[in-house]
Parts: C-alpha cells; sequence; structure tokens
C-alpha cells in the first residue's frame, strides 16, 4: 500500500511513511480514566502504514471484531531521518502538524493485556489510523498550546491540549530515535486525553485543532461483516 501525506492546502508531499509510532498514556486523565498506571517514561507501539486512511472521508468500522474506540490525538510529520538525537535536532525534524484517530479494538485490547499478550489486533489493524493533512510547522506558535476536541453527534467527547502531555512534543522524538530511526514521512501520534469511548455506524464527527484545522467526517459499516 502507498501513502502518501497532503498539505492541508491540498498539495502532494512527496513523503511516504514507512510507520507510524504511538505513545501510550501520555495524559494522566486518559491513564486514569482506564485504571491503568500512569507510566514513568513513554510507552511506544507502532501500526504499519496500512493502518492509514484518510480522515476527511467516512471512517469505517467492522463491528464484528468488536467495540471500537476513538482516540483523538495530535500528529506529528517527520521530514529528516532521528537516530539518537538530541532535542534540537529533533524539533528542526518536524515538517508537519496534524490530528489523528488512533482506533481501538477495546475489549480485544483488553482481553490481550490480560493474557500477556501483545496489543498488535487491537490497535494496528487496517484503517486504525485515520489522519488529517498536515499544517505546516511554521504556522503554529508553541508546540506546547496546540489545542484539540472531538465531538460526536453534537457533543464533546474529547478536549485536551498538547500542554498536558507527560512528555513533551520534541521530548517524545528524542525518546522515540534512541529505540528506532524516525524516517521522513513517518507519523508521530503523541497520546489522547481522556473521553475516549465507542463509535457507532451513522455517528457524525468534528474534529477540531482551533486556528489550523476543522474536519467533518462520518461513520459507516463495514462492508465485507
Amino acid at each position: 500500500m502507498s501513502y502518501h501525506h497532503r498539505w492541508t492546502n491540498g498539495d502532494l508531499i512527496s513523503l511516504t511513511p514507512s510507520k507510524i509510532v504511538c505513545i501510550g498514556r501520555n495524559y494522566a486523565d486518559h491513564a486514569r480514566e482506564l485504571n491503568n498506571p500512569i507510566p514513568t517514561e513513554p510507552m511506544l507501539f507502532m501500526k504499519p502504514v496500512t493502518s492509514l486512511v484518510d480522515m476527511s472521508k467516512p471512517i469505517i468500522i467492522d463491528q464484528k471484531k468488536g467495540i471500537v474506540h476513538h482516540e483523538l490525538e495530535v500528529s506529528i510529520l517527520i521530514g529528516q531521518a532521528l537516530t539518537r538525537c538530541a532535542k534540537e535536532q529533533a524539533a528542526s525534524a518536524i515538517i508537519g502538524v496534524g490530528i489523528a484517530l488512533d482506533l481501538t479494538l477495546r475489549n480485544l485490547q483488553n482481553k490481550l493485556k490480560q493474557k500477556g499478550h501483545p496489543w498488535e489486533k487491537a490497535k494496528a489493524f487496517d484503517g486504525s489510523c485515520p489522519l488529517s493533512a498536515f499544517e505546516p510547522i511554521e504556522s503554529f506558535d508553541a508546540l506546547d498550546k496546540i489545542e484539540l476536541q472531538l465531538t460526536v453527534n453534537g457533543a464533546v467527547r474529547q478536549k485536551g491540549s498538547s500542554r498536558q502531555m507527560l512528555t513533551d512534543i520534541v521530548s517524545l522524538l528524542e525518546y522515540i530515535s534512541h529505540w528506532f530511526t524516525l524516517m521522513p514521512g513517518d507519523v508521530v501520534l503523541t497520546g489522547t486525553p481522556a473521553g475516549v469511548g465507542p463509535l457507532h455506524p451513522g455517528d457524525e464527527l468534528q474534529i477540531d485543532m482551533p486556528g489550523h484545522l476543522n474536519i467533518r467526517t462520518t461513520v459507516q459499516r463495514s462492508g465485507v461483516e
């Protein structure tokens, strides 16, 4: 599968991701709502490129696989390779900021965790990463002042700010680079605030990054169920 990023003005970015690196429990209130311990260092997991879909198009869920939860996240687009880098290099490698949904098969994830098994089936399935277009990094005054909000059927479900992150965005990139190299085109999902919950066919979603992004989309049932 080939996935090419776009800028918010519609222009194609000539970068193709090799992976999506995700951060678990980077908001204390989200860790608490799921009765999870607050981590002392970033929790890393990955999604494959086949998880990427365009957020502006309907979000397809397969209810046969169980309850699908939304997790709203700030997404970071990497523009240069990062390997065991310092914070200064990590900051200079960011070329875009967007919004993502980390879709999660919650019941399946809980079963896998109880057995001590990996989470991939619950987190990395096809279509599990709806992604917005990217706003150029130059459009942002500071990375610790990014607001985001998810409204489902007119009700606010998730609302947060990057200032609430346990580990800030630049420090996350530095940390990740000491475990695996980030390549141009890779995307980093930076964690979700509290308010995660189920999606259902027919739901209408409004996803906002005030001053930068506003996306409206819907949830549809998979045609292969």
